[in-house]
């Protein structure tokens, strides 16, 4: 039995740098990340940090293949799907989904909760359509009704929820999750985060989240990758790398956590 649903060898992703373009000729490339192994076991829920610039968004991208790397593999389950064309990708795509950072601009605002959450059931050529949004919205803690409501009716954390929704609906195996809860109140996060660790038990998901935050970073995730400038400088259990970092970049991350000043805490 294969217990790892994600193998990462020696990956490499690079983009054309536009602020250099030359009179003639492609654009020379900045590579973006610099040739990363690791494996994401089933169940685990890997936080990805790093620095504005580190990869990490990147990394996500590439490992849902919205973006081709340039070399090394990606394997989902067995499968190398890192050079896949559309056709052999679609039926992949159903197992491997995302939640976007910023739900309003992921949210088609001329569509109602309902079609939103329809879509990519459709998509796929699911049945039982209407029963399955209604039963996402049940497992996000939304009322039925709100299948009727158009985005902007809602507030961030609703909307965020309904992105959860559209995700969780076409039962995937894995999560992508990019900076879901930087945009909400600390009371929408925590019901977020509650959500999302509740979803991964009740379904057994694998979920990468990327965050900023390493305190949200603790709060969820059981392992955790640091990047910096496109390379993996440590990868380890949450407990070990917060209580024993071993790279200076971990450490300057860990000492950048805000701790609450006791005199403006009110008893």
């Amino acid at each position: 039995m294969n217990d790892t649903i994600y193998q990462l060898r020696d990956l490499k992703v690079s983009f054309p740098d536009l602020s250099r373009k030359p009179l003639l000729g492609p654009a020379p490339r900045v590579d973006v990340l610099k040739g990363l192994t690791f494996d994401i076991p089933k169940g685990e829920v890997l936080g990805i940090v790093g620095g504005s610039g580190s990869g990490k968004s990147t990394l996500g991208r590439a490992l849902i293949r919205l973006i081709e790397p340039d070399g090394g593999s990606i394997q989902f389950e067995g499968t190398d799907i890192s050079h896949l064309g559309e056709d052999r990708l679609r039926p992949l795509r159903r197992r491997f989904q995302m939640i976007f950072q910023d739900p309003m601009s992921s949210l088609n605002p001329r569509r109602r909760v309902g079609g939103i959450i329809a879509g990519p059931l459709r998509l796929q050529g699911m049945d039982s359509v209407r029963n399955r949004v209604d039963e996402a919205l049940d497992m996000v803690g939304l009322p039925r009704s709100f299948a009727t409501r158009y985005p902007h009716e809602l507030s961030g954390g609703q909307r965020q929820r309904v992105g959860i929704a559209r995700a969780i609906a076409l039962r995937p195996d894995f999560i992508l999750a990019d900076e879901i809860v930087s945009g909400l109140d600390v009371s929408s996060q925590a019901q977020v985060l509650n959500l999302l660790e509740g979803l991964v038990k009740e379904l057994g998901l694998t979920l990468a989240f990327i965050s900023h935050d390493l305190s949200v970073i603790r709060r969820l995730c059981t392992r955790i990758l640091v990047l910096y400038q496109g390379e993996i400088v440590e990868h380890a259990a949450t407990p070990e790398l917060f209580d024993n970092p071993k790279a200076d970049y971990t450490r300057m991350l860990l000492d950048a956590i805000p701790l609450p000043d006791p005199a403006q805490v009110w008893f």
